[in-house]
């Protein structure tokens, strides 16, 4: 787990980095600060491996902040000024956030900063650290085992509904769950593990239970509110499949 802290003099941007992180399974947020004097009194206090620093900040920069700083944790800096990113890069951070930026970017960003981690990490740990990518245990009785933040929750293969790809990790939804489960896993392992006869890939970022297809409008599954697309490079393996279920 990386155990990372937020600095902005922006409330608007702290919430939205703090929705971010919730979503990142690798990520323990310790704190939420409005100026750098905070941020010194939790690194006084906690251990933090990760800060996503904003640079324009009253009194203290984001800059002069990392600079005042005799051990250093991993610096992911934002700002809304693209000339510091140099300046920011000299100081080896390990990314540079332009705001507004997306989760994708954001995610981006954490994935660098999570294998500059894990490579730091000695052997034993490094094993610990790799399981969660080969995230699926798979048995006979029709269930997985799904390691995410370093636990493992045994879901059955008919509640799973649809399962999104985000880049280096998939968001899992079953049914009954209120939030998905967010493995580090490549949507083509999860391919290559779910039965094909029950799992289909229907675009590059979705695969969807097919016993949980109920409505297609448009090309789009409908699953309640949410509208899954069919991809150009999908769609006539799933049309197919719909055509050969269709009553004439």
């Amino acid at each position: 787990m990386i155990n990372c802290i937020t600095i902005d003099d922006e409330p608007l941007a702290l919430s939205q980095l703090t929705g971010y992180i919730s979503r990142i399974p690798f990520l323990n947020l310790v704190a939420s600060c409005q100026d750098a004097f905070e941020a010194m009194k939790v690194l006084s206090t906690n251990k933090v491996d990760l800060m996503f620093v904003d640079i324009n900040m009253p009194d203290l920069s984001g800059i002069d902040f990392i600079r005042s700083l005799t051990e250093k944790p991993m610096i992911v800096f934002t700002t809304a000024y693209s000339e510091y990113a140099v300046e920011g890069f000299k100081m080896d951070a390990i990314d540079y956030l332009l705001k507004p930026f997306s989760f994708q970017d954001f995610l981006k960003a954490v994935n660098k900063a999570f294998k500059w981690w894990a490579a730091q990490q000695d052997s034993s740990k490094r094993e610990q650290i790799a399981s969660p990518i080969d995230a699926l245990t798979k048995y006979n009785d029709g269930t997985l085992f799904i390691k995410s933040d370093y636990r493992s929750t045994r879901i059955k293969l008919d509640d799973i509904k649809y399962i999104e790809g985000m880049s280096e990790y998939v968001r899992i939804f079953v049914e009954g769950e209120e939030k998905p489960i967010m493995p580090l896993l490549s949507m083509k392992r999860i391919v290559d593990t779910l039965p094909q006869q029950q799992f289909m890939r229907v675009h590059r970022s979705y695969i969807v239970n097919l016993d949980k297809v109920t409505e297609v409008s448009r090309l789009r599954i409908v699953f309640g509110e949410t509208f899954i697309p069919v991809g150009e490079n999908y769609k006539d393996k799933f049309m197919e499949y719909v055509n050969s279920r269709m009553m004439r």
